[in-house]
């Protein structure tokens, strides 16, 4: 049943306006928007950070040769130590009371045949005398005077003669003996320590290459602790200056990211600009009284309210 009211009608340009706003309306959400260009993203790692991480992984026991070395230079050390102490006590010994042969006893010198050369020799003395005591008796007996008085002292005079004699020669032989012993004892002593003298040398030597390798542990050991420091140092470098490129990457991205996005609603801006433009042309005109049937709502009433319907998606989309 057709109702007769009466209205306030606005101006022809503006009901077109308000059909032209309609109709841009309907095309602009009839496509969908493509959100995949403002989808949050997330920036690569930085070269610089690959890197650290790279020698990071590659400097793990990066201290252990330095270590190995160290300990290999320390046992050496040790052994070169302990040979030179064997020499020490080795020229030591060398120079020790009775050590070897008897540095410091002259009978041990002797020589072993000495008893059997004396007494080859007195043995010798006595036979020659024996023939001379005989000499002595066959020609007092030529004589005519063995058994006289005269021819006994002779004969007492012969035997005290070669009796000291005979111990002279004995004396002589020890004597020499003796001396030849002292000689080789002094020979034998000068050249003990002459070793002695070298071999310390050597252990000094020695011991000067022990202190050497000591001191390249010592080094070995400090590198061991410098070059993982050093890493560590590389390391931090690489990570903060590819922390702060790939922030920059991550705010151009951001940046591209609210581009795409405005660049996406951008139209529905437009469009809503001038949607408020008609509504306040529509609200604020005077317009034109008339009467009229209206069983139901009017094309541009229907667009207008799409049109809010809709402008309300756009905000909540913004949103």
């Amino acid at each position: 049943m057709a109702v007769q009211e009466s209205r306030v009608l606005p101006p022809k340009f503006i009901e077109d306006l308000a059909k032209d706003y309609g109709t841009q309306l309907t095309a602009l959400t009839s496509q969908a928007i493509d959100t995949s260009k403002f989808a949050p993203t997330v920036a690569a790692q930085d070269p610089l950070q690959q890197q650290a991480a790279t020698l990071a992984s590659s400097g793990i026991g990066s201290f252990q040769p330095f270590v190995t070395a160290a300990q290999t230079q320390a046992a050496d050390a040790a052994t070169q130590l302990g040979t030179a102490a064997t020499g020490i006590a080795g020229a030591e010994a060398l120079l020790g009371t009775g050590a070897g042969t008897g540095a410091g006893s002259v009978s041990s010198y002797m020589s072993p045949y000495q008893t059997q050369v004396i007494d080859a020799t007195l043995e010798e003395f006595d036979r020659n005398r024996a023939i001379q005591e005989q000499a002595i008796r066959d020609q007092q007996a030529q004589l005519g005077v063995l058994g006289a008085g005269r021819a006994g002292v002779q004969l007492a005079e012969f035997g005290t003669g070669q009796a000291r004699e005979r111990a002279l020669l004995q004396a002589g032989l020890l004597q020499q003996g003796f001396g030849q012993a002292q000689a080789a004892r002094q020979q034998d002593l000068a050249n003990r320590q002459a070793l002695a003298s070298q071999r310390a040398g050597l252990a000094g030597q020695q011991a000067g290459l022990a202190g050497q390798q000591l001191g390249q542990a010592q080094f070995q050991s400090g590198l061991a602790q410098l070059v993982p420091s050093l890493q560590r140092g590389d390391i931090s470098t690489l990570g903060s200056v590819g922390a702060i490129q790939q922030a920059q990457s991550q705010a151009q991205l951001d940046a591209q990211r609210e581009a795409n996005r405005l660049a996406a609603f951008e139209p529905y801006e437009r469009l809503g600009t001038f949607g408020s433009g008609v509504a306040q042309l529509i609200s604020g005109y005077p317009g034109q009284r008339q009467f009229t049937t209206v069983p139901n709502p009017t094309p541009l009433q229907t667009s207008l309210g799409i049109g809010a319907t809709l402008a309300g998606i756009y905000g909540s989309l913004r949103r």
